[in-house]
């Protein structure tokens, strides 16, 4: 019933974005989410998750790819793609750009695909954070360290409290 709903909403759009993750789960299966984003007849902006694949490692670009134009087939947007997000992983550079060849073949892609590929801000900022982080995990473990020991007992945590007192 959802589905012939977004169907219908996708029938009336020209353009959409579509975003897309792959993550393991706790039972260490593969998947990956296509979500797709749009401006609806109303004005208003709508996302919704298409599809969830179980993709088995390892992750190529050609099995991103096929898997994304499966779903793009099967909701009948393959024609509307304005823009696809991804994260930075190496195998998303393949599969788009082999995902953008297969849609250009059929010239639909808007602008010559110049916009097609988007990368994650977020992941972006992400891996910035983790970098810088890397760069002062020894500060970090000593000041988890002592956190550890001042909360280990109550005689350290009013030790604690007298000297900070004193400061």
């Amino acid at each position: 019933m959802e589905k012939k709903k977004v169907m219908k909403a996708l029938n009336g759009v020209n353009r959409v974005s579509v975003t897309t993750d792959l993550w393991k789960s706790d039972q260490k299966i593969s998947y990956m989410v296509v979500t797709c984003h749009f401006v609806d007849s109303n004005y208003h902006l709508q996302k919704r998750v298409l599809n969830f694949y179980d993709v088995p490692p390892p992750h190529s670009g050609v099995c991103i790819s096929d898997a994304l134009h499966k779903c793009l087939v099967e909701w009948g947007i393959e024609n509307k793609i304005w823009t696809i997000t991804v994260d930075n992983a190496s195998y998303n550079d393949v599969a788009i750009r082999t995902l953008k060849g297969s849609l250009s073949y059929k010239n639909t892609l808007p602008i010559g695909g110049k916009i097609f590929h988007v990368r994650c801000c977020a992941h972006i900022l992400n891996l910035l954070v983790q970098d810088g982080i890397s760069e002062i995990e020894n500060v970090i473990t000593k000041v988890r360290e002592s956190v550890k020991y001042i909360t280990a007992s109550e005689s350290h945590i009013n030790l604690f409290t007298e000297i900070a007192k004193q400061l």
